[in-house]
């Protein structure tokens, strides 16, 4: 049973280019398995977050990750009371312009990108959804409706000041409301990525040794975790031991985001999706006390574990990739790939030329821009 303020499909406000509906899925849906079915997405299975890909096969990559956001933001917008169809699929599209080597490879090119607008993973997830994926013959892009792409832009809030260029090239012909609020959809998904992130960051950071459960055990909610595996299996094995006191710190943080969401939603009074949009503030949130606890287990994983000399090293080692193809694309179009060309023949500037180069670096995979450097300058 769907609430009224949610997204309700038959209420969509349609895609850029008008198509006919499908007889068996919702239009949401229908965004969902465009997203799951495209090519950026296949990508994300090589792409990592923290860890270069190839450092081992248990560390997460963005498409692990990505089903993860999804599978946690179905259980919160059931909860709510929210469209399933759409909050999953901007859950599993909100990673999509993510650059090879994480947060190390975007910074890498934003600063390249700084004379010619800079690099913001959030436009250009919008970018190759409306404009990159080149497989239908009405329309370039997945032609998703107003809503998934508004929850795309928007997720984690309106977009004020000077827009990514990205993002502005397509505000200008489909305009979604940049100043205003996302759907409850939206936010819950927004929401999920932060619950799935912090619990598989402890879990990887524990796999790669970076740190112990005795110093995970002395941070909030952790710690009481596992003293109730504890007190329930005295002498569990390690990994299982590790596998339940994480399950339950995944639940505390999905259990609390649903009770403060419903409270919130209660006292703002809303009626209606727009009625959302126009509120002002988010409706799904954490707890404060919750929220204060995920400050401290935020701040421990940045210093151990985005911080860590193994890590440090490597992000210094992937910028200098990044730093390296970026020049030389730029200089030697020739070395594009073929599909490329056409539209460096069509780049009227520089500005336009390095926009080309940006979006073929930031579609790479971790493996891909390490061999094509090697292939490359050697």
């Amino acid at each position: 049973m769907h609430a009224s303020y949610s997204c309700d499909p038959a209420q969509t406000r349609g895609r850029l280019v008008a198509e006919e509906e499908s007889a068996h899925r919702t239009c949401f849906q229908r965004d969902r398995d465009r997203i799951i079915h495209s090519s950026a997405f296949r990508r994300l299975k090589h792409k990592t977050q923290v860890f270069v890909e190839h450092e081992g096969d248990y560390f997460r990559t963005r498409l692990t990750h990505s089903i993860e956001v999804a599978q946690v933001a179905r259980t919160i917008a059931g909860a709510l009371g929210l469209d399933s169809g759409l909050t999953e699929a901007i859950a599993l599209a909100h990673d999509l312009g993510h650059t090879p080597f994480g947060h190390t490879g975007e910074d890498a090119l934003d600063a390249l990108m700084q004379p010619y607008g800079g690099f913001d993973h959030n436009a250009q997830a919008v970018k190759i959804v409306t404009s990159l994926e080149r497989h239908y013959a009405d329309f370039d892009g997945l032609n998703l409706t107003w809503e998934t792409l508004e929850g795309l832009a928007k997720h984690n809030g309106p977009v004020t000041g000077a827009l990514p260029h990205a993002l502005s090239d397509y505000n200008r012909r489909h305009d979604l409301e940049l100043h205003t609020h996302a759907s409850a959809e939206a936010q819950v998904a927004a929401l999920s990525d932060d619950v799935a992130y912090n619990n598989h960051d402890l879990h990887d950071g524990l796999r790669a040794g970076l740190f112990s459960e005795q110093d995970i055990c002395a941070l909030p909610i952790i710690g009481a975790a596992f003293a109730e595996v504890d007190g329930l299996y005295p002498g569990l094995d390690p990994s299982r031991r590790m596998h339940e006191a994480l399950r339950r710190v995944f639940g505390i943080m999905v259990s609390d985001v649903i009770a403060a969401s419903r409270t919130a939603l209660s006292d703002s009074g809303v009626q209606s999706a727009q009625d959302i949009r126009d509120l002002g503030r988010p409706v799904v949130m954490f707890s404060k006390d919750l929220w204060r606890d995920l400050k401290v287990i935020r701040e421990f994983l940045f210093t151990r574990m985005y911080r860590a000399p193994t890590v440090v090293e490597m992000r210094t080692r992937v910028t200098k990739v990044v730093e390296d193809l970026f020049p030389l694309f730029m200089q030697r179009t020739d070395l594009l790939p073929a599909e490329w060309r056409a539209d460096v023949e069509r780049a009227k500037d520089e500005v336009a030329l390095a926009r080309i180069v940006a979006d073929y670096i930031s579609g790479m995979t971790d493996r891909f821009a390490l061999q094509e450097h090697e292939r490359l300058l050697g």
